[in-house]
């Protein structure tokens, strides 16, 4: 297993000309057996990555992006759960690990920030041997050299008094602060792989800016692959080379980000960026939400899982389920729907939707008798009295 320094010196690029990707994951399938039959939280999931990139997978609770990442690191119980596929890391088939071999892994190849960093970690522990006891298991350091280590840990990630921090409980520490401890312990070992899973989750604006620019920063200096798993495609917009929306445990976008934002093709996508509040609109604008709820996955709809939401659904979308498919004029844009957003049956519902509302606004229009006068032989009519306070 090969050991990286972690805070002085960069890994050692691997996209080398010939080198394999970092991470291949080949038809995922994670199926669960509970009281009321099999439930696939993953459905024939395949991505890759390359070392120094970044790759978003954006979709709502319950879509599977969590699932996905744990059943790319083994993370998964090992009762009631049936996982298929191949997940290949640097060219190395690990999806048949055992949890000793997987422990190798773990820390010092890959890591994840978990989205509670409350429960991620014990609260009876201090934190800084937390950080140690990897440091102490997967880089054999002493003592002494993990505390040193430890420290200069939280320095990075931006703890105030980290020596002082070194010895203080999970619950003597805010939100964010507890959120940092967590991406010290992830970086620990300097792993080439980090999953960071809603790292931002219950944190305010201004504190949810500040970790993801650290993690930003702290992928530069490492040089690692991350996949960043979120709600919100706002979040992934300037900080994701790739995004993979998902939708029932399948991905149903994938494309470059600046390809996907101006180009998306998949109405979910364009439902996920319509729920994003806007600066441009006026105050106590109501905003939009997706309507319906997402499929039970013990019991999938038939055909596409998005149609019983999906504004634009036609009669075969009921039928039949869309597979992935490159864009015409892009290849690496895939998507999977049969009418996408810009089809000519898209924008016929569009339309029809747009003049649906512009009836519902305007003023009801009544038609005038033939014997009416015109308005030069109608008589003043006065204006209608100013109305006063609390009419």
């Amino acid at each position: 297993m090969s050991v990286q320094t972690p805070i002085s010196g960069l890994p050692t690029p691997s996209g080398t000309p010939g080198a394999p990707k970092l991470l291949e994951v080949r038809d995922i399938v994670t199926r669960f057996t509970t009281d009321r039959g099999s439930l696939t939280a993953v459905n024939g999931v395949s991505l890759s990555l390359e070392r120094g990139r970044t790759l978003g997978v954006v979709g709502e609770s319950g879509s599977g992006k969590s699932v996905l990442s744990r059943s790319i690191m083994g993370l998964l119980p090992r009762s009631n759960t049936e996982r298929s596929g191949q997940v290949i890391f640097e060219g190395k088939e690990i999806s048949g690990l055992n949890d000793t071999e997987y422990r190798e892994l773990w820390g010092d190849e890959m890591a994840m920030i978990f989205q509670d960093p409350m429960t991620a970690l014990n609260p009876v522990m201090k934190i800084g041997l937390q950080i140690t006891e990897s440091l102490r298991f997967h880089l054999n350091m002493s003592k002494s050299d993990a505390k040193d280590t430890a420290v200069a840990l939280l320095k990075a990630v931006k703890i105030p008094e980290p020596e002082k921090r070194f010895s203080s409980y999970p619950h003597e520490m805010s939100g964010g602060m507890r959120q940092r401890v967590v991406i010290a312990v992830a970086l620990a070992c300097g792993p080439k792989l980090l999953f960071a899973d809603e790292p931002t989750t219950a944190l305010d604006v201004t504190v949810q800016a500040q970790i993801l620019d650290l993690l930003a920063e702290q992928q530069r200096e490492r040089y690692m692959g991350m996949i960043l798993v979120t709600h919100d495609l706002g979040v992934v917009a300037g900080r994701a080379d790739e995004i993979a929306v998902m939708y029932a445990g399948q991905i149903v976008e994938q494309a470059p980000t600046a390809l996907l934002f101006s180009e998306m093709k998949m109405p979910y996508t364009e439902a996920l960026m319509s729920a994003i509040p806007k600066l441009t609109d006026a105050s106590h604008t109501r905003l939009a939400a997706i309507g319906g709820r997402p499929p039970d996955l013990v019991n999938p709809p038939k055909g596409c899982a998005f149609s019983p939401r999906c504004p634009y659904v036609q009669p075969r979308c009921h039928e039949e389920s869309p597979t992935l498919t490159p864009s015409p004029t892009a290849p690496e844009h895939l998507f999977a729907c049969f009418y996408p957003i810009g089809s000519p049956e898209t924008e016929e519902v569009r339309l029809r939707i747009a003049a649906q509302r512009l009836m519902a606004t305007a003023p009801e229009f009544v038609a005038a008798p033939a014997n009416t006068p015109t308005p030069a032989q109608q008589s003043p009519v006065p204006a209608p009295p100013e109305q006063t306070e609390g009419m």
